[in-house]
C-alpha cells in the first residue's frame, strides 16, 4: 500500500482513542509507516543497478527486516520508553499500528507483475511462516485508492470536529491554518 494510506491508517487509529497526546499520535502514525523502512534499500538498488555487482537491497530485504512479530515488538518497546504518561496504552496501539500495516500490505501490495509480496511474519528467526493472501490486490487497484480516499475524508472530519489533523505532525502552525481553512469552508450548520 502506499505510505500515505499507511500514515492516515495509523493517524486514525490513534484518534480512534479517547485522549491520546500528540506525542502518542505521533508514535502511533510513525509506526504505521515504520515496516516500509526496509524499502530504503531501492536508492542504492537503482543507484547500483548497471554495475557489476548491484546491490539487491530493495528486492532482497523490502517486506524482511520491518515486516514482521520481531520488529512490531520493538517498536511497541521504543513506544513504552518514549511515551509519557500512559506507556502500556502507546506500545499496545503502536503494536497494533504495526500489524494494521501488514493487513494492508497483505491486502493490496501486489506488484504490477502480479508478484505477491509474502511477509516472513517471524524473520529472522524462521522463514517458514510467510503470509500471503492469494486476493491480494494490485498496488494501484480501486480498493486502495477507496481505502485512501475513505482515509482522508475520515481525517478531514476528524480535524475538522477535533481541531487537530495529520498535519500538525509536521507542523503546528501550518495544521491550525488547515483546520481553519478546513472550518471556513465546511461551516458549522445551526
Amino acid at each position: 500500500m502506499n505510505p500515505i494510506t499507511h500514515a492516515l491508517t495509523g493517524w486514525c487509529l490513534a484518534e480512534a482513542v479517547p485522549n491520546t497526546t500528540h506525542r502518542e499520535k505521533a508514535l502511533i502514525t510513525f509506526a504505521a509507516m515504520a515496516p516500509d523502512l526496509d524499502g530504503f534499500g531501492i536508492f542504492a538498488e537503482l543507484a547500483t543497478r548497471n554495475t557489476d555487482t548491484p546491490l539487491l537491497w530493495w528486492t532482497d530485504y523490502h517486506h524482511q527486516l520491518c515486516h514482521n512479530l520481531p520488529f512490531a515488538a520493538l517498536l511497541a518497546l521504543l513506544a513504552a520508553a518514549i511515551a509519557r504518561g500512559h506507556r502500556l496504552r502507546a506500545a499496545t496501539l503502536v503494536f497494533v499500528a504495526v500489524h494494521l500495516h501488514l493487513i494492508g500490505d497483505l491486502a493490496g501490495s501486489r506488484g504490477p507483475d502480479g508478484y505477491q509480496w509474502p511477509i516472513p511474519y517471524l524473520f529472522p528467526f524462521t522463514k517458514s511462516v510467510q503470509l500471503v493472501w492469494s486476493g491480494q490486490w494490485a498496488l494501484n487497484a480501486w480498493p486502495n485508492i477507496a481505502l485512501t480516499v475513505v482515509l482522508l475524508a475520515a481525517t478531514a472530519v476528524l480535524a475538522w470536529s477535533r481541531g487537530e489533523s495529520i498535519v500538525g505532525l509536521i507542523s503546528r502552525r501550518a495544521d491550525r491554518a488547515f483546520v481553519a481553512a478546513l472550518r471556513a469552508r465546511v461551516p458549522r450548520r445551526a
